[in-house]
């Protein structure tokens, strides 16, 4: 009988960038910073691998939505100029 020993990972908890550092807005107008939270495909990063709270991931998603309709960002990867 070989005992096998599990090794424990340690798991860093991912914090909310907008609720620790007070000077950041989430603005649909500010492009530069939305495109952190959207994928290469065109598709919103979801909260569990961000690290947004609740509250600023549905702040953000709307930002974004608004942000795609007067094409500062772009909705799918065939939409990109």
């Amino acid at each position: 009988m070989a005992l096998r020993r599990r090794r424990r990972t340690f798991h860093r908890r991912k914090v909310c960038r907008f609720c620790v550092d007070s000077e950041l807005k989430i603005d649909y107008k500010d492009a530069k910073t939305l495109r952190y939270f959207i994928t290469e495909r065109g598709k919103i990063v979801p909260r569990r691998i961000s690290g947004n709270c609740a509250k600023h991931q549905r702040v953000l998603t709307l930002a974004v939505k608004r942000a795609r309709q007067i094409a500062l960002l772009p909705f799918t990867t065939i939409h990109t100029v």
